[in-house]
């Protein structure tokens, strides 16, 4: 990867130091000169076109070594990529799980467009999986297939059409809230939906507000100096507003007010990080939209989006994999899970994956991990070899137990 950038960097100066853009200049320079002067004394035309001549041709010369150079630096940044991502057959798609869950894969995508807020691609795709269903079934009239293609974005009863004014309430949001700096929309959202929002813990209404509150001590500007209009804004913002969080937030309420006297020297206070954090809308934005996502009982990021960076990150690892049971002509014999480890980030973690300590083996829905009196975890099928129906003393402590005092475990 540093040859690549090595040579990305190499192009780069290449393209900003080239004269090719400054000798075309002076070409047209010349040629409009000339003309203007021809205009003027057509007598001299033969003089002023033969001294044209040398400077034209020096400028075109220059041109052409120009493009030579990044023509150069582009072959040579072209072969470092061809190193770097070979050309190489992707993975077959013999254990294709999804290929006979498409309606899976067609709801990603329409709920992707959705968060997007691409409202009339998802329409369109809609409409296409409706066709689609139609043609396939004859008997079924086109009514009836869009209705069907339409139930892919039903969310725990809810059905599509308020998925979709969810959807579009969300985008409207961020917009005003990225786009506009307007936190209001967001905050009167936050007290509409305060019950269900308290009952997940969340604090998203103090982070509006909050945040409010800085916007306005800036004077309505982001990251500037605080103005004494802004100051006095602020401050009647916090009467009017921060009251009802004083019981569960009266410490950050204490650092906000407390900023008030550092306000001529606010950034070597105690309080710089609150009001100069670079990320703040970033970071708020991104929580309403995970509680925004939790409340319809969705995740905060696009499944799509999470599948195809998880899907780049293995291949390389499963590329590796196909390569080697090729040379040794064995099978991937494992079903619904992958042969081998795939290192992904912590973020893209989902699910704990429980490892049977007495049988080597992953456990699964068939043969789920259970829990001995004792507190030790083991593979069901392991407990049934050891246990033969009756009591049998754990592998790891001496407690004995009986296969029915097992429970199994949710991870």
């Amino acid at each position: 990867m540093e040859l690549v950038q090595k040579e990305h960097e190499r192009l780069v100066k290449k393209t900003k130091a080239a004269q090719g853009l400054k000798s075309v200049q002076n070409s047209i320079d010349l040629l409009q000169n000339a003309r203007d002067a021809i205009a003027a004394d057509p007598s001299q035309a033969s003089i002023i076109l033969a001294k044209l001549q040398n400077p034209v041709k020096a400028s075109f010369d220059s041109i052409n070594d120009s493009l030579k150079e990044t023509h150069s630096g582009l072959n040579k940044y072209s072969k470092s990529l061809d190193k770097l991502f070979k050309d190489r057959p992707l993975p077959s798609t013999e254990h294709d799980l999804l290929s006979s869950q498409e309606h899976l894969i067609n709801r990603a995508i329409a709920m992707h467009l959705l968060r997007e807020g691409q409202f009339s691609v998802a329409a369109t795709f809609l409409s296409e999986m409706a066709e689609k269903k139609a043609a396939e079934k004859k008997q079924a009239n086109t009514a009836n297939a869009t209705e069907n293609a339409a139930s892919i974005l039903d969310i725990d009863e809810v059905p599509s059409d308020e998925v979709r004014k969810q959807f579009a309430t969300m985008y409207y949001i961020l917009r005003e809230m990225k786009e506009n700096n307007n936190l209001l929309p967001a905050i009167q959202w936050a007290r509409d939906n305060d019950e269900a929002l308290a009952a997940r813990g969340s604090n998203l209404e103090f982070e509006l507000c909050r945040l409010q509150f800085v916007w306005l001590f800036h004077g309505a500007q982001e990251q500037q100096s605080p103005t004494p209009a802004g100051r006095q804004a602020a401050l009647e913002y916090a009467r009017r507003e921060f009251h009802g969080f004083l019981p569960r937030y009266l410490r950050e309420v204490q650092q906000l007010m407390g900023a008030m006297a550092f306000s001529p020297n606010l950034q070597d206070s105690p309080y710089r990080s609150i009001f100069n954090n670079p990320s703040a809308w970033s970071d708020v934005a991104h929580s309403f939209t995970r509680e925004f996502c939790s409340l319809l009982g969705l995740s905060a990021d696009s499944p799509l989006y999470i599948a195809a960076t998880a899907g780049a990150i293995a291949l390389p690892t499963l590329l590796k994999l196909q390569t080697i049971m090729r040379a040794k002509r064995t099978e991937w014999t494992t079903e619904n899970e992958l042969p081998v480890e795939i290192p992904l980030p912590p973020s893209y973690l989902f699910h704990s994956i429980f490892v049977c300590p007495v049988s080597k083996e992953q456990t699964t829905d068939e043969n789920p991990p259970m829990m001995m009196p004792c507190g030790h975890v083991i593979a069901e099928e392991s407990l049934k070899r050891l246990c033969k129906g009756s009591r049998f003393k754990c592998p790891y402590c001496p407690s004995e137990s009986h296969p029915r005092e097992a429970r199994k475990v949710f991870l």
